[in-house]
């Protein structure tokens, strides 16, 4: 093989492990200014993880289940979109099926290490067996689990990878801008 055409195969055998450096240098620059930024794809990831979600209520008579987290950020939006499926059940049977989607912004919990949904509201809901629309049933349950979950659970939690590059900076904000999370370090 003539050194040129040598050349050229090394050079298109090396350029994925060239981009994948690249991607690596990107978060460790990122992290050594005073930011870095999560995108839908990760915490999307994070939230398959985390679901299905399973709340029963007075006593078992009740129960919410929620599958099936759809992550967006829009590019123009300060708030990410989050649309689930849910189930009500009530007495042991299954009274509701839908789905309902909330817009929220971002904040960090150092309790948790993670990124939590801040001030989350109901944007639509769509349960047909209640013609569509939300009774005051469905509204409760998941305005409760909306306030329990932007509250415990968080949407992103920091891994010890993350963790140990951020080394002992602090968080000082969390943001969305450009359709990411932004976390802004101190």
């Amino acid at each position: 093989m003539n050194p040129q055409r040598r050349l050229l195969v090394a050079s298109i055998a090396a350029t994925p492990l060239a981009l994948a450096g690249c991607a690596s240098l990107n978060d460790i620059a990122a992290l050594l200014g005073n930011q870095f930024v999560l995108g839908p794809m990760q915490i999307q990831s994070a939230l398959n993880g985390s679901f299905p979600k399973h709340y029963d209520k007075l006593g078992g008579l009740a129960s919410l289940s929620l599958v099936d987290p759809k992550l967006s950020i829009p590019q123009d939006s300060h708030r990410l979109r989050l649309d689930l499926a849910l189930a009500l059940d009530l007495l042991g049977s299954r009274t509701a099926s839908g789905s309902f989607g909330l817009s929220s912004g971002v904040r960090f919990d150092t309790r948790t290490l993670g990124i939590h949904l801040d001030e989350p509201a109901i944007e639509s809901v769509d349960v047909p067996a209640l013609g569509g629309a939300m009774n005051n049933t469905v509204r409760g349950a998941l305005n409760t689990w909306l306030a329990e979950y932007s509250r415990d659970e968080p949407v992103y939690r920091f891994d010890s990878n993350l963790l140990g590059r951020i080394g002992s900076r602090q968080v000082s904000s969390t943001e969305i801008a450009n359709g990411q999370v932004v976390v802004n370090l101190q």
